[in-house]
């Protein structure tokens, strides 16, 4: 099994929830239904964050529980393998709200430098 670095996914959750946090400014629910890059480019975004989610030890997990890690790593495992049943006013909730309070969580725990 490969060991991961902590603070690198760390790192990895902040940047990417960021960049999707970014794609939603100044966009509606509406915007998701009729713009496809949009919605591949925040479902892509939302699966890495959990994969890097995913390989935070379980120390470091437990360490900071304010942090929903299940549920980050149950929508990126809905998210990579139930594509075909894509609920967009999910991943509209998701990126436009919750990961507005994740970011705040991440900045919290996320080293200033990484590596």
């Amino acid at each position: 099994m490969t060991q991961h670095d902590d603070d690198v996914s760390l790192r990895q959750m902040l940047d990417h929830t960021r960049e999707a946090r970014a794609l939603v400014a100044g966009k509606s629910r509406e915007d998701l239904s009729h713009d496809r890059m949009l919605e591949l480019a925040l479902t892509r975004l939302v699966e890495i964050v959990g994969e890097a989610a995913r390989r935070v030890s379980p120390e470091r997990r437990s360490r900071h529980a304010e942090i929903p890690w299940t549920q980050i790593i149950a929508l990126r495992n809905r998210l990579t393998h139930g594509y075909d049943a894509l609920n967009l006013d999910i991943l509209w909730s998701v990126v436009a709200t919750d990961l507005a309070t994740l970011v705040g969580q991440l900045e919290q725990v996320v080293p200033d430098r990484v590596g």
